[in-house]
């Protein structure tokens, strides 16, 4: 039967663009969703068939990444301070159109008290790496000492705190156990990018793999008409944030410029102006933005900063990565692409001319590496992708 569903996540690509295809296929199989999303994103959501429920948020924007800090602190006191402030705005939102069931990104920390609240069934979306057994010993305890040792630490937990149990969720819950156990969780990532996969909950988390889908909205990019057959295509991105690199793309010009066997399509984001680039050789085009899914559907090589979303799309398409992380997630995410086979992490620093060329070329003519993007390709088709959560969100609609 159609069902009211109500997805919640913040305006940030990475969050957003592993839901869409899920949206989407719920839309079409007759739901009515709505989607709890900044004003930047509404257009973006309304794409998909589900309705917007706008809210303000208080999170720094993609625009000014640097607001985000440096310490682990300034990485999670916004997430809290938006959180407790969007509560009211989301309960106002939903008030007389309660959902079915709620589906959340890691982010939203509103969304599983309002469907504790509404007495809903509740499923985490997660866009990256989930909860093993032993996390909490391994990775979380660690931090969390670490946080209480400072004013700022102690304060934010007590925050927290007072805030879930203000919220009747303390018999449920600590602010740890609320951020990384969830009570049901569909991890939109494959499965091979997972730590310690064989020690996840899987009666908990369920791998659904990359979601993908018609991503005609985004626009198109199809090989040049003029290259000569055999010349390789690549693509250079450092997702949507962290894109201020200058020197980066110039050492990418350098290291490919007028090389007759390549073409590369490079994306400079929106705080590089090309004039920084100096001379564009022949075989480049520079955008701010490009379709990823559509250049990587086409392409023989991938310079990434290692984002999940990156990672995901790369290895969906059988294409071997160097990655050159720049922030939180994206260091484990190229170190695990280069355990797994098919990328090499080549840190910032250390990202010349001569090493990009070397690992690019490195990659595309080792079989091994094909043959493990190939493997990996192919085990993330049979993950499920957007059917399969689709399928379990349905399962797990009240009847």
């Amino acid at each position: 039967m159609p069902a009211h569903i109500a997805m919640f996540s913040i305006a940030a690509h990475g969050h957003v663009n592993p839901s869409l295809e899920v949206v989407r296929e719920l839309v079409a199989r007759g739901h009515r969703v709505t989607y709890a999303i900044p004003p930047a994103f509404a257009d973006l959501i309304a794409g998909t068939g589900a309705e917007p429920r706008l809210w303000n948020s208080t999170l720094p924007t993609e625009d000014k990444p640097e607001d985000w800090g440096t310490e682990l602190i300034d990485n999670l006191e916004p997430f809290l301070n938006d959180g407790i402030q969007a509560f009211p705005q989301l309960l106002a939102a939903y008030e007389g159109d309660e959902p079915d069931l709620v589906l959340h990104d890691i982010t939203s920390y509103p969304a599983p008290v309002l469907a504790h609240r509404w007495q809903v069934p509740a499923i985490q979306l997660a866009p990256n790496m989930v909860a093993w057994e032993g996390y909490e010993a391994e990775v979380a305890e660690p931090m969390r000492a670490e946080l209480l040792g400072t004013e700022r630490g102690r304060a934010y937990y007590a925050r927290f705190q007072a805030w879930l149990d203000e919220h009747d969720m303390t018999s449920r819950t600590d602010p740890d156990r609320f951020v990384a156990r969830p009570g049901r969780c569909l991890v939109l990532i494959p499965k091979a990018m997972q730590p310690h996969a064989d020690r996840v909950d899987e009666s908990v988390y369920t791998f659904v793999g990359s979601c993908q889908g018609d991503r005609s909205h985004q626009g198109d990019w199809q090989r040049p008409a003029h290259l000569a057959p055999g010349t390789k295509v690549l693509l250079v991105s450092l997702g949507s944030a962290f894109t201020k690199e200058p020197a980066f793309y110039r050492a990418c010009i350098e290291a490919f410029g007028g090389l007759a066997d390549w073409y590369v399509v490079l994306q400079i984001g929106k705080f590089v102006d090309p004039s920084e680039l100096g001379a564009i050789p022949d075989n480049f085009e520079v955008h701010q933005w490009v379709p990823q899914l559509a250049v990587l559907r086409r392409a023989d090589a991938f310079i990434t900063h290692a984002g999940m979303g990156g990672s995901r799309e790369g290895l969906a398409n059988g294409v071997p990565m160097v990655c050159v992380p720049q922030a939180v997630d994206q260091f484990s995410n190229a170190d695990m692409l280069q355990a797994l086979g098919v990328g090499t992490h080549l840190p910032k620093e250390e990202a010349t001319a001569q090493t990009l060329r070397e690992a690019v070329l490195s990659l595309v003519n080792d079989p091994e590496v094909a043959a493990h993007a190939d493997r990996l390709r192919r085990q993330m088709a049979r993950e499920g992708g957007t059917r399969q959560a689709a399928d379990l969100i349905e399962a797990a609609l009240p009847r």
